[in-house]
């Protein structure tokens, strides 16, 4: 059974830092493209960064472009977010994907505010 647990997420003030993992079991995690997506209250999913399956290509949301950044450990099944200079329009719950095995975790919430 697929499985994605993200973690990490908190209240955190502007101009701070975070970093998201997540955890994946239950397929070749070495295999996959995967991705981070968030979703903030009331307004739809939005991908913020991708990466490939052997880390040689990655891709970022305009809006996140210089500050996140997307990295990986296929040795322990583990994607990182780490994202810096945090600003309250990052406030929204967090999620990991893997597209081609259609699977999301179950979200962290990350909350920028002063």
């Amino acid at each position: 059974q697929v499985r994605l647990v993200e973690s990490g997420g908190r209240l955190v003030q502007p101009g701070g830092s975070l970093r998201l993992s997540c955890v994946g079991s239950g397929f070749i995690f070495s295999d996959y493209a995967m991705s981070w997506h968030r979703q903030a209250p009331g307004k739809e999913r939005e991908l913020v960064a991708g990466i490939s399956s052997g880390s040689d290509l990655t891709g970022y949301g305009d809006s996140v472009k210089g500050r996140f950044t997307i990295s990986r450990d296929n040795g322990n099944n583990i994607m990182y977010l780490q994202m810096d200079n945090l600003q309250p329009e990052d406030t929204a719950v967090y999620y990991c994907h893997v597209r081609f095995l259609g699977s999301w975790g179950q979200g962290t919430q990350v909350t920028v505010s002063s």
